[in-house]
């Protein structure tokens, strides 16, 4: 463990045990040339994706006391070209559901789509405007268990329709969760996705908002909206600001990876509205 004065957005001894033989096992499948070299801790590189994915602030302006921002960056990409950042992900999202008593297959999911704008370096391509929201920029197309936690994920551009994406993802949890029988989703999935999912064996139900002035919360459909709550306390995630969509997806993993592991180990993520002395307690 490094000696420098510790960041907020650090894991904590508990939370890498929880994750450690990941990395453990990553590194012990590296070969060829440089491998057996161990130049840098793999923790720290975990803390400083995280002190990115928390702040929001560009990879180059990682403080000096981490690894070079562009041997972070080399690892963030390779951990999600290989599935070593999605594997952290399953593993914590199936232990939260183990200590929830909950089987680690799902048998029942809630999907939604978030529209967020992006930065000036993604591509015009990767690009889209959403005619209802009014913002041009990507899409994060969300499939949640009945806790909230990540089933699956898809980022498209905002303009593709919540009913097109919806197809897509149902296809995504139907390879990554076989048990799922039951979606819920809200009035903006046609039946093209209600026929889609009866194809993939899935019975898909539209929760429809009620009548009643006001707020209210509805039944199935909050969890997702509650996830959506998660990811924008990660202000990485307040607007896309990758370059390739995949990076934008890795994020968003990265963003449930940190929740899930303060759940499990009793910490709570700091909020950015209570003051320094509030934060020290409550890290």
């Amino acid at each position: 463990m490094t000696s420098r004065r510790p960041y907020r957005s650090d894991v904590s001894d508990a939370r890498w045990h929880l994750i450690e033989p990941v990395f453990i096992a990553w590194r012990a499948r590296r070969t060829g040339p440089g491998a057996a070299a161990r130049v840098h801790d793999l923790r720290e590189i975990v803390n400083a994706i995280l002190y990115v994915n928390r702040t929001g602030i560009p990879w180059e302006y990682l403080p000096h006391d981490f690894p070079p921002y562009k041997t972070v960056y080399d690892y963030y990409a390779k951990w999600e070209a290989d599935g070593t950042t999605e594997q952290v992900h399953d593993l914590l999202r199936d232990r939260i559901r183990q200590a929830h008593g909950r089987d680690t297959h799902p048998s029942a999911a809630v999907l939604d789509a978030q529209s967020v704008k992006t930065s000036c370096n993604v591509a015009e391509a990767d690009q889209g405007i959403d005619a209802a929201k009014k913002i041009k920029g990507r899409k994060r197309h969300l499939a949640t268990d009945t806790l909230g936690l990540l089933l699956a994920v898809i980022v498209s551009a905002a303009s593709v329709q919540d009913s097109a994406g919806g197809k897509r993802i149902l296809d995504e949890v139907a390879a990554a969760q076989p048990a799922v029988a039951k979606v819920w989703v809200d009035g903006g999935y046609n039946n093209t996705v209600i026929n889609h999912g009866a194809q993939l064996g899935i019975d898909v139900q539209v929760v429809k908002r009620t009548t009643t002035a006001g707020f209210q919360v509805l039944p199935k459909r909050w969890v997702v909206e509650r996830t959506f709550g998660w990811l924008m306390q990660h202000r990485r995630l307040a607007r896309d600001y990758e370059a390739l969509p995949q990076r934008s997806r890795t994020m968003i993993h990265w963003a449930m990876a940190n929740k899930m592991s303060r759940e499990l180990t009793g910490e709570s993520t700091p909020t950015w509205r209570i003051d320094s002395g509030e934060a020290d307690i409550a890290a």
